[in-house]
């Protein structure tokens, strides 16, 4: 009887399948940042809700269209553009026009993702993209703020939500600062629980810094996110913070009110940890962090603006390649130079 011979194929690595795909990896991102979305929508109601709608749907809108346009198959179905509209969204003041929202949406997918080639080659973090286009293009709107916990949130819009296109926005009522330009400009600190809680009027995402966490914490549990990044920011942070602080008490707050204030937590655990536009290396992974979290204290401190979060992952984005080239791991067997 003749038996048959059976042979064993053996490829290039890897030969593990750990099962984590593209779709699989940002519904995960995706449901972990609902959380801190969710509150963000308790604190500011009904207008969070439709600028969070608009911001998504904006998006996906573009990126379905780019695609059509360029003869490429849509990409809307791998949660990618769905997480880059809620991050967009999040980072936004909740009273911002619709139609500005919109704006900035297709800036964020068309500027920061499509041009550069789509998923997996953008240079810079899309959501930050669309935001700093609209901080540079409607300062006046992306600085005016609601106040937090408003008893009729959830029965009335706010006025500036509805606003015709190019025209300027009324707004029904304004929060007097956020905490970080009341301790920049009137060194008036607010206080930590209150940071921590979300109980402070900014950005829809700068209330939900426990949620936030919680959120990051998961998706470091399921090893899809890299711990060093928020590490390094936080540590960086911290250490000048607390150096400064003991320098000058009255002028530079603690490193409580850093971390929990403005758009740290957010930016730290969703927008710096963006696996295309951050470091391949272990150690590059770090000294990315610590570079951001650097340059969000100098921008906070003696920048001209309160907040230095988008700013700071920006320049950190366009630094990641570098770092990478600067620190090469030591392959297996060979000795450092």
């Amino acid at each position: 009887m003749r038996q048959s011979k059976k042979t064993m194929d053996i490829n290039s690595s890897p030969h593990i399948v750990s099962g984590a795909s593209v779709d699989n990896i940002m519904r995960n991102v995706f449901f972990a940042i609902l959380p801190a979305a969710g509150f963000g929508v308790y604190v500011f109601g009904l207008t969070a809700i439709l600028l969070l709608l608009t911001a998504i749907l904006s998006c996906l809108f573009t990126e379905y269209i780019l695609c059509k346009l360029s003869g490429k198959q849509a990409t809307i179905k791998d949660w990618s553009v769905a997480v880059t509209g809620l991050l967009y969204g999040m980072t936004l003041p909740p009273g911002l026009p619709l139609w500005m929202v919109c704006i900035g949406g297709f800036i964020a997918v068309s500027l920061g993702k499509f041009i550069f080639g789509g998923l997996g080659c953008n240079v810079f973090n899309p959501a930050l993209v669309g935001r700093a286009f609209l901080q540079a293009a409607f300062p006046a709107s992306m600085t005016s703020w609601m106040p937090a916990l408003d008893p009729e949130r959830f029965q009335n819009i706010a006025t500036s939500t509805l606003a015709l296109p190019f025209m300027s926005p009324s707004y029904d009522s304004l929060s007097s600062a956020t905490p970080l330009a009341a301790m920049k400009f009137e060194q008036q600190l607010t206080d930590t629980s209150d940071l921590f809680m979300g109980l402070t009027s900014g950005s829809v995402a700068e209330t939900g810094s426990l949620f936030i966490l919680f959120g990051g914490l998961y998706l470091i549990l399921r090893n899809m996110m890299n711990w060093r990044i928020p590490a390094g920011i936080f540590i960086a942070v911290i250490v000048l913070s607390v150096i400064l602080h003991e320098i000058n008490a009255s002028i530079y707050p603690p490193p409580t009110f850093m971390l929990f204030s403005g758009g740290l937590m957010l930016g730290a655990m969703f927008m710096a940890t963006d696996m295309v536009a951050s470091p391949i290396t272990s150690v590059g992974c770090f000294v990315y962090g610590i570079v951001i979290g650097t340059l969000v204290v100098i921008i906070r401190f003696w920048g001209g603006m309160p907040e230095g979060v988008m700013y700071a992952i920006l320049f950190a984005n366009a630094l990641s390649p570098h770092i990478d080239r600067l620190i090469q791991p030591v392959p297996y067997g060979s000795k450092m130079k």
